[in-house]
């Protein structure tokens, strides 16, 4: 049986032996400041300008929007969501989304004119757009080479689909990759739109088949996370009042086979809302029994899953961003919960009956992990992942300069990197599999970051 433990030493996250976020039960996660004791000391601007960088570490800058592909095609713009796979000869295999939209043809592979979609075979590409607006969203397939820190190529993974924001890893060795849009299709659609992608990596320059997974549901998605041991799916809702939803495929691992689509709940029906955007009606610290609701017509054209799923007594959330899966649980980001709209971070602890009758027995539980409430601490968390160390590490989507932000088991904040240029986002963040190299994204103007160096000081903290 897979545990979450193999899933996450199979993603190349215990090369310095994972041992996973403890929270305290009934401990609050805050802090009056970043921590003096936990991360890498101080940031300290970089020769470059584009970072700040504890003392000791260094980056490399590749694939910029724009460049050249040897696949004949573009680096797409707006870099956003990534994941990290093991790829042959200690290789790693990145691949990328890009939170595109169809109007917007100067930022896309296919040239300002669309010159090049006729480069693209018609089967493989989802929306054409009666070539007039091709949806450029999509991914991009990177091959890294953490030895020397060099790129050996990257091309066009999967073509037309639009607003690819976040995505997740699977423990069967793809990647989910979210479209961020309702069910309004873009200008001169030929497709429905609002699906969710699966993208297999690989060495070799090619395009996947682009078959959405519509029993996923047709909703603004962000994020997925997967339970490796029961193969639930959760997925996650970039709208003020977006709901957390689970999917429970009909055959595990086969996402395309079909499954049925719920919404979480709580069991005490006294608590409503999980945002405190006007008081602290959900606790911090405090793991809270939860129901999953079944939904049906998940592919409704009517926008209105949230709605329905409300009406059925499913919570709301405040905007929700990344997940991740770690060995204690299912991590989540809401970027603008809590009562100064800074951000949430959620922890949902499965049930030892995942999806099956007996959960009622022993329902799975949400605890409200961190909301810091504090700017200098965190702002308006992202995309998140776990180090090797145990950490969370998260992503900043700000108006100010973005940062990576740790936080520890115990609850400490700091700060690994910062963007020096304010409106600048921070995405796609994930440790290489031999846990060498910190790979992460800027989405303006674009570009991926491979940081390097002593990564092991966090580990023997």
């Amino acid at each position: 049986m897979l545990t979450r433990r193999t899933f996450i030493r199979n993603a190349g996250l215990t090369a310095f032996g994972f041992a996973g976020l403890r929270t305290l039960v009934n401990q609050p996660v805050f802090a009056n400041s970043v921590s003096n004791k936990a991360g890498y000391g101080p940031l300290i601007d970089d020769a470059q300008g584009l970072l700040k960088l504890p003392q000791g570490f260094s980056y490399t800058v590749f694939s910029r929007t724009g460049e050249e592909m040897p696949d004949g095609f573009k680096v797409p713009a707006m870099h956003d969501g990534m994941g990290a796979f093991a790829g042959p000869d200690g290789l790693t295999l990145l691949v990328r989304n890009h939170e595109n939209e169809s109007h917007l043809t100067a930022r896309g592979p296919f040239g300002a004119m669309n010159e090049r979609l006729d480069l693209m075979p018609r089967e493989k590409i989802y929306d054409r757009g009666h070539g007039i607006l091709p949806n450029i969203g999509g991914t991009t397939t990177l091959v890294f080479d953490t030895r020397t820190q060099q790129l050996q190529t990257h091309y066009l993974s999967l073509a037309g689909t639009v607003r690819n924001c976040a995505g997740g890893p699977t423990p069967w060795g793809t990647w989910v990759t979210c479209e961020e849009v309702n069910a309004v299709p873009e200008p001169n659609a030929e497709q429905p739109h609002g699906y969710n992608f699966e993208v297999r990596p690989a060495v070799e320059p090619g395009l996947v088949d682009p078959v959405p997974l519509k029993a996923m549901g047709r909703f603004r998605h962000e994020a997925i996370a997967v339970d490796p041991v029961s193969g639930a799916v959760y997925e996650t809702e970039d709208l003020a009042d977006g709901l957390l939803y689970r999917f429970l495929p009909t055959v595990k691992g086969d996402l395309a086979a079909g499954g049925k689509l719920q919404a979480l709940g709580l069991v005490d029906a006294v608590i409503t809302d999980t945002r405190n955007l006007t008081g602290a009606q959900f606790p911090v610290g405090r793991p809270l029994a939860v129901r999953w609701i079944d939904l049906d017509e998940p592919e409704s054209p009517n926008d209105d899953l949230r709605l329905r799923g409300a009406a059925a007594g499913a919570v709301p959330f405040a905007r929700g961003e990344g997940a991740w899966t770690a060995e204690d649980g299912i991590y989540f980001a809401m970027t603008i919960g809590g009562p100064k709209a800074l951000g949430q971070i959620f922890r949902y602890v499965p049930s030892p009956y995942e999806g099956t009758p007996r959960e009622l027995e022993q329902p799975g539980k949400l605890e409200l992990f961190a909301e810091p409430n504090d700017s200098a601490l965190l702002r308006n968390c992202d995309n998140l992942a776990m180090t090797p160390w145990g950490d969370l590490l998260i992503c900043e989507d700000s108006a100010e300069n973005c940062r990576l932000v740790g936080v520890t088991p115990q609850g400490e904040f700091y700060h690994i990197a910062e963007n020096p240029i304010p409106k600048r986002e921070l995405a796609g963040v994930c440790f290489s599999p031999d846990a060498s190299t910190l790979f992460f994204n800027v989405q303006n103007p674009g570009y991926t970051v491979a940081m390097t160096g002593p990564w092991e000081r966090r580990l023997h903290a």
